[in-house]
């Protein structure tokens, strides 16, 4: 029997990636769209091969539609609570309804499981979400990936090409932040949704790299050693990303105003994977950081 696999969220830069490794395993591939999604990006997924279902946000009986006969729903997301929340559960319980044997969440993240509710306005929607996760009957599977490599081509304290920096907290210059590129979370999850024995939670990076080690590759890639600058205590940074947001309630309506963006870089800093997964699917090869800076 062929696998059939839904991805919610394909119109998405993640998603559409994902379709797009599922598609060279000839997999089948159904795409949950809104009504709404872009024309463009929704022509782009029928030209790749994939099943378009466009259904409205909330509408149980449509999602459950779309999901009939599949064999896992990898949700791929993003927004704020109407999204993660509430339109997810929405998918979780039509995937349910379906009949599907399991579905992949859209965590895709630091590992939220370790990090305290306040200190990261996204993970904690992932958390409340996955509370409902824990009490429904179907299998899941969480892919943590670190963070998104190419955060590190954004000018973030943490790697800023612009006034030739790299910033640490807490004494932790040698701490390893891990970083995996989208096109090898796409690959991996792939995988991942035809893995019938996926555990609960799978962790990857495509590499690992610490504020030292951005230092020699800024010297290397960059041609000049960026500054070292420690920026003080991770309870500092963690009572200032309290104060700008409790200074900024337009920006809970935002998906990432300047203070959530604070808040990833103190997740970089205060959780990260001790063992990876990235061996279990041998045929994946994983970007290098030297391509990503």
């Amino acid at each position: 029997m062929k696998n059939t696999i839904v991805v919610a969220g394909a119109t998405g830069n993640l998603g559409h990636r994902i379709c797009k490794e599922l598609i060279k395993m000839e997999v089948t591939v159904r795409a949950i769209v809104r009504n709404s999604s872009d024309p463009k990006k929704v022509d782009s997924l029928k030209k790749m091969g994939v099943e378009i279902f466009p259904v409205e946000l909330f509408n149980k009986e449509e999602l459950t539609a779309a999901c009939q006969g599949a064999t896992c729903v990898v949700s791929a997301v993003t927004g704020l609570h109407d999204v993660i929340v509430d339109a997810q559960l929405e998918l979780l319980h039509a995937t349910i309804a379906a009949g599907v044997p399991r579905f992949i969440p859209s965590d895709f993240s630091s590992d939220f499981t370790a990090i305290p509710k306040g200190e990261n306005r996204n993970f904690d929607l992932r958390k409340e979400f996955e509370q409902h996760l824990e009490q429904s009957s179907i299998k899941s599977t969480t892919i943590f990936n670190g963070c998104f490599a190419d955060i590190l081509r954004y000018n973030t304290p943490l790697f800023n090409a612009t006034t030739q920096t790299v910033a640490f907290y807490d004494d932790k210059a040698d701490w390893k932040i891990d970083f995996t590129t989208m096109d090898d979370t796409a690959a991996f999850t792939a995988k991942a949704a035809l893995d019938t024995n996926a555990p609960r939670f799978l962790r990857i990076a495509s590499f690992r790299v610490s504020p030292n080690d951005l230092i020699a590759l800024s010297e290397q890639y960059k041609g000049k050693r960026f500054e070292l600058v420690d920026m003080g205590s991770m309870e500092r940074f963690s009572a200032y990303n309290k104060i700008q947001r409790a200074k900024d309630p337009a920006g809970e309506d935002e998906l990432y105003p300047k203070w959530q963006q604070a808040q990833y870089l103190y997740s970089m800093f205060l959780v990260h994977h001790q063992k990876l997964d990235n061996d279990r699917y041998p045929t994946l090869v994983w970007s290098k950081v030297e391509d990503n800076i």
